[in-house]
């Protein structure tokens, strides 16, 4: 064991322990969630801080030896070791302060084995005054949280294009396909199975393009501006350089915020990504209800698609198979739609960030979850031919407004009497004799 000091007081720390006693501290006051840091989050912090041990080193107040060390060790946290190290709750007080200290305190520690001190000994590399130097949890949680919700959206933009792909193939392939269309669940007018697939892919489209919009408002960052946007504690050099390092050590295009006391005081921006990732979870969910009604039954349903079985659907009614996917992407929406709420009314970090982070986790997965349904999805073609051929509404499709009349006539026979061949023909004529002479009504409509 060994003995750290804080202005609380002392406490005894595993000798093993990358993490220290301000780290411990938030692990035991926020014993909450049970859930730590996303590993993204993780790999954004030591990406900063990378970022901030060059920058002071460039200005000449860190110098080379323990900015090696400390590189060293973000390079060991972008690689995916020492991530059990960061044990502080997802939910915490601080606006972030225990994010930053844990990985202040486990990039000090590790610095301090590189330089072949102790774990402890911050003579060697100290948290606040090294691997913090010039920065505040105030820029550095938020700029984190941003290069984390860029990583997660481009993992999420990458399948929603994907989806787009299995809907434009679905579009063309079910084009020649009709259908009944329908109004508040009721029959309406003939439309064909490619259009509605074609909507499909026009609406997850137009998500994509706000994914975009709002990965590039992300790349703005206020770190530079420490505590409140003000710049205190930080040198001017520092300011002028640290988002450039951080853009070359992310890959990101990354720009410093021309408001640095607005872009700390206010986090919209995730409250706006949060808002388009909704906007995306509602539009999938919406496409999911729609095929799941559409492949409903299949004997005492819709029954006008064939979606792929994916498992047992019942532990008592053998052979019986249930919608899984679309089923589950609702609830992924439900999820998102709440953790959505949580951001818009708290606004603030971590719980917000926690939040939306959340999303973002959620988000990328679910395209790649029902992509094979669109993929595999096949038309019950016999079942959608009987019902618009049977279906007295199709003909408002053909008629002009003259003809109503004989439409509804033909709505109030009854289906026997509509079944007998010389009832249909002389019902064939009279709407015949109703179209102006370009008109006429497709044979298919009305016979077998």
């Amino acid at each position: 064991m060994r003995v750290e000091t804080d202005l609380i007081g002392t406490k005894e720390i595993d000798q093993d322990a990358y993490y220290g006693l301000q780290t411990l501290r938030a692990y035991e006051n926020f014993n909450i969630t049970g859930r730590r840091a996303h590993p993204e989050f993780i790999r954004s912090l030591a990406a900063v801080k990378k970022a901030a041990a060059i920058t002071n080193c460039q200005i000449g107040e860190l110098s080379e030896e323990r900015r090696d060390a400390i590189v060293q060790a973000c390079d060991e946290i972008l690689a995916g070791k020492l991530h059990d190290a960061f044990i502080t709750d997802s939910i915490q007080g601080g606006a972030g302060t225990s994010f930053n200290m844990n990985a202040n305190e486990v990039i000090a520690n590790r610095a301090i084995e590189i330089l072949g001190g102790e774990k402890g000994d911050y003579t060697i590399v100290h948290p606040n005054d090294h691997v913090n130097m010039s920065q505040s949890t105030n820029d550095v949680i938020p700029t984190a949280g941003k290069i984390t919700a860029i990583k997660l959206l481009q993992g999420a933009n990458f399948q929603l294009t994907r989806l787009i792909g299995a809907l434009r193939k679905k579009e063309k392939e079910f084009d020649h396909i009709l259908k009944m269309g329908r109004t508040q669940m009721q029959d309406a007018v003939p439309i064909r199975l490619g259009q509605e697939f074609g909507a499909y892919r026009a609406v997850i489209e137009r998500d994509l393009g706000r994914m975009t919009h709002i990965t590039d408002e992300l790349m703005y960052v206020n770190m530079g501006g420490t505590a409140i946007g003000t710049c205190i504690n930080a040198d001017e050099s520092y300011v002028s350089a640290i988002v450039s390092n951080l853009s070359a050590v992310t890959g990101l295009d990354l720009r410093q915020a021309k408001n640095l006391i607005d872009s700390t005081q206010n986090l919209d921006c995730f409250v706006t990504a949060s808002s388009t990732m909704k906007t995306c979870a509602v539009n999938l969910s919406k496409i999911s209800n729609d095929l799941r009604m559409m492949s409903s039954g299949p004997r005492t349903g819709f029954h006008e698609i064939n979606l792929p079985p994916k498992q047992n659907g019942s532990s008592i009614m053998p052979g019986k198979v249930n919608p899984v996917i679309p089923e589950v992407m609702s609830q992924v929406a439900f999820n998102i739609i709440g953790n959505d709420v949580t951001v818009t009314i708290w606004n603030s970090m971590p719980l917000s960030q926690s939040s939306f982070i959340n999303c973002l986790s959620l988000l990328p997965r679910s395209p790649a979850v029902f992509r094979p349904l669109p993929i595999t999805v096949s038309a019950a073609s016999p079942r959608m031919r009987s019902i618009v051929r049977s279906w007295w509404i199709t003909v408002s499709a053909s008629l002009p407004p003259s003809a109503r009349g004989w439409a509804i006539r033909w709505r109030r026979i009854s289906p026997k009497q509509r079944s007998a061949p010389a009832l249909r023909l002389r019902m064939y004529w009279s709407a015949a004799t109703c179209l102006p002479k370009k008109r006429s009504i497709s044979c298919w409509i009305l016979t077998p």
